[in-house]
């Protein structure tokens, strides 16, 4: 296996494909990890991939500086601020629909923990390492690769390759593959990365973002590390500007250490890829999609689109199932990233103002609540199965959802969520053993979302892929879902 691209969702791929059993080389052009914050904001379902790879903790260890910076913020200046409550659904805290709680982490610091539990696995991680071209045939792809380092050209052969290789994606480009979308949304902004300590200034009043309405600067600050490290996000796409003294006027603080990192003009953009696959080509994360960030959905849909991919393409691999099945990555991923897309896009337009109540349910996105239409599953939306709702977080048990939370033990360490992974499973409300003739690990639960002599099929991904009562249905359906 080739992956293309060291981002937050190339060693995610190479992380799940490792897991999976899967020999996997990644490659990625720059010489180390990022070095701009970017996305911060990780909801429970990226928590729940990063925990099923043992590596939750690490990630929750590596976000220690941000633990308490959840709040929002708001005021003239920075200094005027006063930190807003948080919002509390009905129904319940976060703890409740996830083993898992979000987190706010800085992508140069996530990335970098990635990439050295990518190469404690055995991955090939190639840092300096250009995708020069390639070709594909009925075997596999052929791919150029341009060692920058040592200036040595080389060829090499793998089964398939994904291309997380960003929104500019040279690969989706090489492949002829369209966009479609909104476009553009909203007015050009400007990201202005510097450095200075506020601890002082935001003691007592720690947050996620505050909105700054000062007339002569207004924009948002958001948290990097809570003290030193800070992003102002500036209205209009004008670079050439004093943005020492800006940034003074929105801090209403003197500052005297203020140091400007760097100055990135964006727009935020809704588009998404006609195909996510072509031949033995696939499309994650940002080279699939992109979408404004004021849903804070960008790098975790790319997250699970890797976690969607990496199953599939490892059953293909181990001889388990035929290449007919990565058909339904596109189908399946498309959908749930263009709902993604969406989302982002109307929360983008309605930004500070009334709330839609036509908007999906913050859950929804956080914990991956989209319901496939159609894919690797049997007796879903598409074939007449129940509808998960949109605007309410209420998952029971549906085909082609997201497995429901439920603590399994008394300790509260072990979750439903925890028993599909990197293997399929059985959740049963009855007798295991009345289901063992299907050969996979049957779970007796005594959950609310299994009717008595109920059974869930859950896929390695965690999503419902069929529930009845029959058990001699379940090795049926997985023989055909693995062999479509």
């Amino acid at each position: 296996m080739l992956v293309v691209g060291g981002g937050l969702v190339g060693l995610t791929t190479a992380l799940v494909l490792r897991h999976h059993g899967i020999d996997v080389a990644l490659v990625e052009k720059r010489a180390t990890t990022s070095p701009q914050p970017k996305a911060r904001r990780f909801d429970m379902r990226s928590l729940e991939v990063f925990r099923e790879m043992g590596l939750a903790a690490t990630v929750h260890e590596a976000a220690r500086d941000l633990a308490h910076h959840d709040h929002m913020a708001s005021g003239r200046t920075l200094a005027e601020s006063e930190q807003l409550p948080l919002w509390r659904p009905g129904g319940g805290a976060p703890m409740e629909i996830s083993p898992e709680r979000p987190c706010l982490i800085a992508q140069d610091v996530l990335e970098p923990v990635l990439r050295r539990a990518a190469e404690d696995t055995g991955a090939d991680v190639r840092f300096r390492t250009a995708l020069t071209g390639f070709e594909q045939d009925a075997d596999g792809v052929l791919a150029d690769l341009h060692d920058l380092a040592a200036d040595r050209r080389s060829r090499v052969r793998a089964a398939y390759l994904v291309a997380a290789d960003g929104a500019r994606s040279p690969v989706r480009a090489a492949l002829g593959i369209e966009r479609s979308g909104r476009g553009a949304i909203g007015d050009p902004n400007v990201n202005v990365y510097f450095r200075a300590d506020l601890a002082d200034v935001v003691r007592g009043r720690e947050f996620n973002l505050c909105q700054i309405r000062h007339p002569e600067s207004p924009g948002a600050l958001a948290s990097v590390d809570g003290r030193y490290r800070w992003v102002f996000m500036a209205p209009g796409g004008e670079v050439d500007r004093d943005w020492p003294a800006l940034l003074r006027t929105a801090l209403g603080v003197p500052a005297p250490d203020l140091e400007v990192l760097s100055v990135l003009p964006w727009q935020a953009e809704m588009l998404v890829a006609d195909r996510y696959s072509a031949g033995r080509v696939h499309l994650a994360g940002d080279a699939a999609h992109v979408m404004p960030p004021y849903a804070a959905a960008g790098a975790n849909t790319g997250i699970t689109d890797a976690h969607n991919l990496g199953w599939k393409l490892a059953a293909v691999l181990s001889g388990a199932a035929t290449p007919a099945l990565l058909d339904s990555y596109d189908v399946e991923r498309r959908a749930a990233d263009w709902f993604a897309a969406d989302q982002s896009s109307r929360r983008s337009q309605s930004f500070g103002g009334e709330p839609d109540p036509t908007l999906a349910h913050p859950f929804v996105l956080a914990a991956d609540g989209f319901q496939y239409p159609a894919g690797a599953f049997a007796g879903g939306p598409d074939e007449g199965g129940e509808v998960e709702p949109v605007t309410d977080f209420a998952p029971v048990g549906r085909v082609g959802a997201r497995v429901p939370h439920r603590w399994l033990d008394p300790d509260r360490t072990v979750s439903t969520v925890d028993l599909g992974g990197p293997g399929w499973a059985l959740l049963v409300s009855d007798d295991p053993q009345r289901w063992q003739r299907n050969g996979l690990p049957a779970h007796r639960l005594d959950a609310d979302f299994l009717a008595p002599g109920e059974a869930l099929l859950l896929r390695p991904d965690d999503v419902v892929a069929w529930r009845g009562t029959d058990p001699a249905a379940p090795a049926v359906v997985l023989d055909e879902l693995l062999n479509p």
